[in-house]
């Protein structure tokens, strides 16, 4: 009797080997074959910067400019883990959410034509940073410590686990340890006076050639 394969096509599952990530295709045959369809994930447009430099925002407004989907790769953890981000810290410590935020960015970025903004804290790790750039073009938002103080201590109260205490204090204190944190992104605006429209802007006009 000879050899066969029995195809079994799983939507929306992916596999990552190095810079490459895979659609899984076929995952039972009787020689233990695996056949993985690879997947063009490098067209995305990947927003780092530390919190309250209007990532968000800026990805929503790009996904309506250019018709990509807008991804928050906070918005995603919670929906993989069921809880918020205060519960996460609150039960299982920072560590195990960088932990979430890590595969969250990698499953997010699986996919081409996506504007994803990212949280503060998820360039912190080599891997994640390796992962954006290899699957997209990388912008660092920035702005200056007053700004982001004003920004950040409107809306932190109960949101924003690493604030917790003396917000102004903590800002100051974060900063200082990510100063060079954002400094691998492929480019960077200021956002300190500008609106959330203009810097959309600017990144559209500084998007690598033949993207749009």
């Amino acid at each position: 009797m000879g050899l066969y394969t029995i195809k079994v096509r799983i939507n929306s599952s992916f596999y990552t080997f190095g810079s490459i990530c895979y659609d899984i295709k076929s995952v039972i045959s009787r020689n233990g074959d695996l056949e993985l369809n690879e997947i063009d994930s490098r067209r995305n447009i990947i927003i780092v910067g530390f919190m309250g430099t209007g990532k968000s925002t800026v990805s929503q407004l790009l996904s309506e400019r250019l018709g990509w989907e807008s991804k928050d790769t906070d918005a995603e953890i919670e929906k993989a883990a069921g809880r918020s981000i205060p519960q996460i810290f609150a039960k299982d410590g920072e560590e195990a959410f960088r932990d979430w935020e890590t595969r969250v960015l990698e499953q997010t970025l699986c996919q081409g034509n996506r504007i994803v903004a990212t949280g503060g804290g998820a360039v912190l790790r080599e891997g994640n940073r390796r992962t954006m750039l290899e699957r997209g073009w990388v912008v660092a938002l920035t702005a200056d410590k007053a700004s982001l103080i004003r920004r950040v201590t409107s809306a932190a109260e109960g949101t924003r686990p690493l604030l917790a205490g003396d917000a102004e204090a903590r800002v100051s204190a974060l900063l200082e340890a990510r100063k060079h944190a954002y400094d691998f992104a492929n480019a960077k605006v200021d956002t300190s006076d500008r609106t959330p429209a203009e810097v959309a802007e600017l990144l559209l006009q500084g998007l690598p050639k033949g993207w749009i």
